[in-house]
């Protein structure tokens, strides 16, 4: 049976419609041609998430989101998705949107990334931006 694990690390953080949110992703990777074994979201602060992206990917910066894959299997889903919560609030008043619609992109995001999305190249990121777009229309109904 495939599982979505949702954790916090250095903060107190409770995740509002889980079980939605768990369909909302399984729809995603199924979609996408892929089978989920086991994902794992990890909330956290930006203090945490850095000293991530400093250990593991030598990058001296803050962000929202760092995902790792751990899948063995071709079209499989085995990974950790980081979110940093502090920086959903301040994404989320920067472009205006709820904490909890820029959530949703940030954890699709993520997922994303495990479906062999990038995000480095302008169109990569454009493409990106489309799917995000996409499915998140299908979580807010």
């Amino acid at each position: 049976m495939p599982k979505i694990n949702f954790f916090t690390e250095d903060i107190n953080y409770t995740l509002k419609q889980k079980q939605k949110i768990r369909l909302w992703i399984i729809a995603t990777i199924k979609e996408e041609g892929y089978n989920l074994e086991e994902l794992n979201f990890i909330f956290c602060s930006d203090d945490y998430l850095l000293r991530i992206n400093q250990d593991y990917l030598k990058h001296n910066d803050y962000t929202d989101v760092i995902t790792f894959d751990n899948a063995e299997g071709l079209k499989m889903i085995m990974g950790d998705i980081f979110i940093s919560v502090d920086r959903i609030k301040e994404n989320a008043k920067q472009f205006k949107s709820n904490m909890e619609t820029e959530l949703c992109r940030v954890m699709i995001h993520g997922t994303l990334h495990l479906l062999g999305y990038k995000d480095k190249t302008n169109a990569a990121k454009t493409e990106m931006t489309a799917k995000e777009d996409y499915y998140l229309t299908l979580v807010l109904v």
